[in-house]
């Protein structure tokens, strides 16, 4: 596993598609010949750079750099008063991360003028404030940056806040107004979850367009590189309440990928109301995100909460032109967390929404053990059914929204919590497991508590009870309980929903238990 403080989903990890993705579309073969700079001109580096082998951009750091430790890396800080931009009165301003610690690689950033030129932004040791390190004021000039951050006034017109960061591998992730930092994205997620060991690709240059004066949106360009694929990406980041970010990708095979993760999102999850062993620590909850939510191209909505396993998960939901797929930290409730200083109920949800007919495939969730809070350890993704070969191009589009509530209109039953026990009642019986769902939503909130609401539960595995549904007007919603009585160590997945009559009410709850 690797530490949270870059971003990072942990090694162990090591665990489109528009309708003619798969065809040679719009840009390979577009034209760049312009004056301005476009997603094209990245796009055409990235299929001169897919014909070479993989070099990283790694240059060996100084002593006093590659030696420092996670407190003497924070201890470096861009100068906010040198922030780009800031003195222009500009809506946006962007600012750097030194090299340094586990962030090694060289990130070449440029900005793009407003006659559509681009130039590389010079490594300036003077950016930087060192605190307690002792650096040398004349530092190599070819030093170069480990990623960016952009700002916004998110929260109030007279303050410039974090609006999104780009560092570390392919990483990235945004804010909304009044959310803290949480889970991350990423450019693409290779081999995840294999026995092999899983590619990590490396965003190795940035371009910055310069915005406009009156500008609601800013626009960047990433050349993704790694030793299986090349990528040019278009970022177009529209800040928010809930901000949007648009992308496109095009995408250029050196050689075949076993497995390809497209759009991939990575999230914390230590334990949670659903965690049926004991966690020492006082906080009720510990999570990033709480589940993982699917809408189907037919729009049936699948919630599988999360879990922090004791063996490796990995579980796939076959799904057709996904209408949407989600990391959400739906429990917003400060005291289900009671951490002043990680405000684990302010932590961004974000929601994949592809562009165009991604065809068939599948949103892989994995799931790593972890032992403490400072690991990513959720990973979910779409992979394509098509396989990937050296030399095929691939291009597809999404919307990623980080946002605090993205079911704030929604007026049907979703699932608000998920608790597992022991069966039996007076007297518990461990070899039963009691699955208790509570379910809400403005819908099942105005319904009468003498309707006859029931649940239709399955499982793959093992012998259910007669589920029980009740209105539970504590919660206003309903709540459904049963028992699994497990079939040995065969582990069993579950789904489950409420029905009146022919009418459902609510999405489809999934869990998959297995003996631990």
């Amino acid at each position: 596993m690797i530490p949270r403080i870059v971003g990072f989903i942990p090694l162990s990890l090591a665990v489109a598609l528009m309708s003619n993705v798969w065809a040679d579309t719009e840009d390979a073969a577009q034209n760049t010949a312009t004056t301005e700079f476009s997603l094209a001109n990245v796009a055409q580096r990235a299929a001169e750079l897919a014909q070479t082998p993989y070099e990283p951009d790694r240059p060996e750091l100084p002593h006093y750099l590659a030696n420092l430790d996670y407190d003497h890396y924070r201890d470096i800080r861009f100068n906010p008063a040198r922030n780009f931009w800031r003195n222009e009165g500009l809506p946006f301003q962007v600012n750097f991360f030194h090299r340094g610690f586990l962030s090694q690689d060289r990130v070449t950033i440029n900005f793009i003028d407003d006659n559509g030129q681009a130039a590389p932004a010079i490594f300036e040791h003077d950016l930087f404030n060192y605190g307690k390190n002792l650096v040398p004021d004349d530092m190599p000039g070819d030093l170069g940056y480990a990623g960016l951050r952009l700002m916004y006034p998110l929260n109030r017109p007279d303050i410039f806040d974090d609006l999104a960061v780009f560092q570390g591998a392919s990483y990235f992730r945004a804010l909304g107004k009044d959310l803290n930092y949480g889970l991350s994205a990423r450019g693409l997620a290779i081999d995840t979850g294999l026995p092999s060991r899983e590619e990590f690709p490396v965003f190795r240059e940035f371009w910055i367009h310069r915005p406009t004066p009156d500008a609601k949106s800013i626009t960047l360009y990433g050349l993704l590189d790694s030793d299986s694929v090349t990528g040019a990406y278009q970022f177009i980041i529209h800040p928010g309440v809930e901000t949007v970010i648009d992308v496109k990708a095009k995408l250029f095979f050196r050689k075949s990928v076993q497995k390809l993760g497209i759009a991939p999102l990575t999230s914390m999850f230590f334990h949670g109301e659903d965690t049926d062993r004991f966690i020492d620590d006082f906080r009720p909850e510990v999570h990033d995100s709480d589940g993982l939510l699917i809408e189907t191209s037919y729009g049936e909505r699948i919630w599988r909460p999360l879990v922090n396993p004791i063996g490796l998960r990995v579980s796939n939901f076959q799904v057709e032109n996904p209408r949407s797929f989600a990391l959400l930290q739906r429990d917003r409730n400060f005291h289900n967390y009671e951490d002043l200083e990680a405000h684990y109920h302010n932590r961004p949800s974000a929601v994949v929404e592809p562009q165009g007919n991604w065809g068939k495939g599948v949103v892989e969730l994995v799931e790593i053990p972890s032992n403490a809070e400072r690991y990513d350890n959720i990973g979910a993704y779409w992979i394509p059914e098509r396989p990937t070969a050296a030399g095929q191009e691939l291009n597809f589009a999404y919307r990623l929204r980080f946002t605090k509530d993205p079911e704030a209109a929604m007026l049907g039953g979703r699932v608000s919590s998920t608790r597992i026990g022991a069966g039996g009642t007076d007297i518990l019986d461990p070899n039963k497991r009691k699955f208790v769902v509570d379910f809400t939503g403005e819908t099942l909130a105005k319904l009468d508590p003498a309707t006859p609401v029931e649940a239709l539960v399955f499982t793959t595995s093992g012998q259910l009870s007669k589920p029980i549904v009740q209105a539970n007007p504590e919660g206003k919603g309903w709540r459904l309980f049963f028992e699994l009585t497990p079939n040995g160590n065969t582990a069993a997945d579950l789904r489950a929903f409420l029905r009146n009559g022919d009418d459902v009410l609510s999405e489809t709850w999934s869990f998959r238990w297995v003996r631990e």
